[in-house]
């Protein structure tokens, strides 16, 4: 097979596995194909937790015609019985499938490697790393998760192009344009929580969910982060009519009477470590969050929360949609607050960095780093 085809078939299994997206969490999104003779026999990709794994779905689309054929997955086969599905490596066994071609390993500790080990063992030849670098942002919150127990945490902001988010009267809708929100709402739909501050509740009553993606995941868990519980009854983000679950994160200094009176009309509480300043410790509450199972939070607080969020170090990737505006003004509010660094050395600095305009809006990705002194 010459490279050039084997790259072709990864991309369609990776395209493939993003129609898992919003769906498969706390699971990693995986596609896969069976190709025999230059023909594409059979296709799958994962459909969500106690579903079948793509591997099964695809032998079982390609039918008998699977032997002796290749089969192209983006993620390393599981191999242990710990899940409701059993092990697709006995599955491709099973299929007499010749050849095995893998985007990258699986970080899961239980397999990372064994589920290969088990198909070469088994007489099937098995070739690793094709198209990683593209299967590894994919799954990157399912790596992150699996590995540490925490989420994965993006952090993202909507600002002018001279890092404003509001004017000082806290007027903030809308800085960008309706591509840039619509992205916004996709991120909402791929992750499991959105998370705020009681400040953006005061200031924009939003409410949170995810509208007009097409996507059909669930709607996010809602966490509001909130150490005196401020936060009013009939704010939006507590209206769980809709299905769409609320939790409001504390500390021990909020009232007794608050969190009854939240819990009377059915929103969790949470209270959490906080830190020296009686704030929230956001770093304990991601720890606290990956106990409950959740993967990934999108933060799209204010510069309070936003500061807090990259002092304390929870931050993975960062997404900032700037608009084509200036606001100025020393007053203004920026996109995080907070003391500033005492030196350039302990700024947060991004790397692998993306660059892409959505309608009239530029959208910036990176991921977190911290700048070494020896740089």
């Amino acid at each position: 097979m010459s490279p050039d085809k084997t790259k072709t078939y990864m991309q369609m299994a990776l395209r493939l596995a993003k129609k898992g997206m919003g769906i498969t969490s706390p699971n990693p999104m995986v596609g896969a194909v069976v190709v025999k003779d230059g023909r594409v026999i059979g296709r799958g990709y994962h459909k969500g937790p106690g579903k079948w794994h793509a591997e099964a779905v695809a032998i079982r689309d390609a039918g008998p015609e699977a032997k002796g054929a290749t089969l192209y997955i983006n993620l390393e086969p599981c191999c242990h019985t710990d899940k409701r599905t059993p092990p697709c490596t006995k599955e491709i066994i099973r299929s007499e499938i010749r050849r095995v071609v893998i985007g990258m390993e699986d970080p899961n500790p239980m397999v990372n490697g064994r589920g290969i080990q088990e198909l070469a063992g088994a007489g099937i030849q098995v070739e690793k790393g094709i198209l990683y670098p593209e299967a590894v942002r994919l799954n990157e919150i399912y790596s992150k998760f699996i590995s540490t127990k925490t989420p994965f945490v993006i952090l993202k902001s909507a600002s002018s192009l001279d890092g404003r988010i509001a004017l000082p009267s806290g007027e903030s809708k809308w800085i960008t344009g309706e591509t840039a929100r619509r992205y916004s709402h996709r991120l909402r739909a791929m992750v499991d929580a959105v998370l705020v501050g009681i400040g953006t509740v005061l200031a924009d009553d939003p409410l949170l969910s995810v509208r007009d993606t097409g996507i059909r995941g669930k709607q996010p868990l809602r966490i509001i982060v909130d150490s005196r519980l401020r936060i009013p009854l009939t704010a939006k983000a507590l209206d769980q009519g809709g299905g769409q679950e609320t939790m409001i994160v504390t500390t021990k200094a909020a009232s007794g009477e608050a969190v009854e009176a939240l819990e009377k009309i059915g929103v969790k509480t949470l209270i959490a470590a906080s830190r020296e300043d009686g704030e929230v410790s956001l770093r304990s509450l991601m720890g606290e969050l990956g106990k409950l199972g959740i993967s990934s939070v999108l933060i799209e607080g204010g510069s309070k929360i936003n500061a807090s969020a990259l002092r304390e170090g929870v931050v993975d990737k960062v997404a900032i949609l700037y608009s084509p505006r200036i606001i100025g003004g020393s007053d203004s509010i920026g996109m995080v607050g907070g003391t500033a660094p005492g030196s350039l050395d302990e700024s947060i600095f991004l790397k692998d960095m993306h660059i892409r305009r959505l309608g009239e809006d530029i959208l910036v990705e990176g991921y977190v780093r911290k700048v070494m002194s020896n740089e």
